[in-house]
């Protein structure tokens, strides 16, 4: 069967050039969001947090606290916006990589592009005023909540389960490298510096992740929703490893890095949807 019209539309858009600049400052600006959170819970490591969470709300209050905040808040939001209309085109059409048209793929962009539209109406929500809670506030809340209803218990297991098998994901695709195959252009130079942060940034990216995975799988198991972690809490309780508050350091210039690599998509990311022969 051939495209609708609709459907012929829509990959034109997808394809155009200016949806793919919009979807590359969609990226500067994810980037800047982990250089945020990377650099809060730095100071939260060294005892100079200044009462933010080291997350989503910290970082766009201290972005917020800067001459000319609102306006950088207000692209941020834009790019957000960017992206999750760049992952609903890669969900429709398939994604530029190996295998990219695989329904797997195509749900993992999908569910990316959720992601990043709950990031710009946050955003937005802030800028109008409101705040909003930590995310280790929205996280205990949402898990008594959930528990709280028949069957919730094992909704929150199998969320907690969803994050743990991401971030493990995330990290061997760090070990072997795969994320290259998502990157395009680069010369011999550019490779040598874009690799090792790629892989230590997704490396923490995914430590991170299954941290969350672990600590909602754990509120579950033990029925105890206070035992659930946001971003910033579960970043916290890396300085309770062994390694100690070097231990959140670590993670921390690993999120840093992750900023980092983030620009690097911007530039070298292959943001064209998949296009259909025939």
């Amino acid at each position: 069967m051939g495209e609708t019209t609709v459907e012929r539309v829509g990959r034109k858009a997808a394809g155009h050039p200016g949806f793919h600049y919009m979807t590359r400052g969609g990226l500067v600006a994810r980037g800047l969001l982990y250089l945020l959170i990377g650099w809060l819970a730095l100071q939260v490591a060294f005892g100079d947090g200044g009462g933010k969470e080291a997350d989503r709300t910290g970082a766009l209050q201290a972005v917020a606290e800067k001459p000319g905040g609102p306006v950088v808040l207000w692209l941020m939001a834009a790019g957000f916006v960017a992206i999750a209309l760049w992952q609903a085109a890669e969900a429709l059409y398939g994604r530029p990589v190996p295998d990219g048209d695989k329904p797997t793929k195509r749900l993992s962009s999908a569910a990316r592009a959720v992601i990043y539209l709950a990031g710009f109406a946050a955003t937005i929500a802030f800028l109008a005023g409101n705040s909003g809670q930590s995310s280790d506030k929205q996280s205990k809340t949402f898990t008594a909540r959930a528990m709280a209803e028949p069957g919730g218990r094992w909704l929150i297991l199998a969320i907690g389960i969803g994050f743990l098998v991401w971030g493990a994901v995330v990290v061997a695709g760090a070990v072997r490298r795969s994320f290259l195959k998502e990157l395009t252009g680069m010369g011999p130079a550019a490779r040598r510096v874009v690799q090792p942060v790629g892989v230590v940034g997704n490396l923490a990216r995914g430590l991170v992740g299954g941290a969350v995975g672990v600590f909602l799988g754990y509120a579950a198991l033990s029925f105890e929703p206070d035992k659930a972690q946001g971003l910033d809490g579960t970043l916290r309780e890396f300085a309770e490893t062994p390694a100690g508050v070097w231990g959140l350091v670590a993670v921390a210039v690993g999120v840093l890095v992750f900023g980092l690599y983030c620009f690097c998509e911007a530039r070298w990311r292959k943001v064209e949807a998949v296009r259909r022969h025939g």
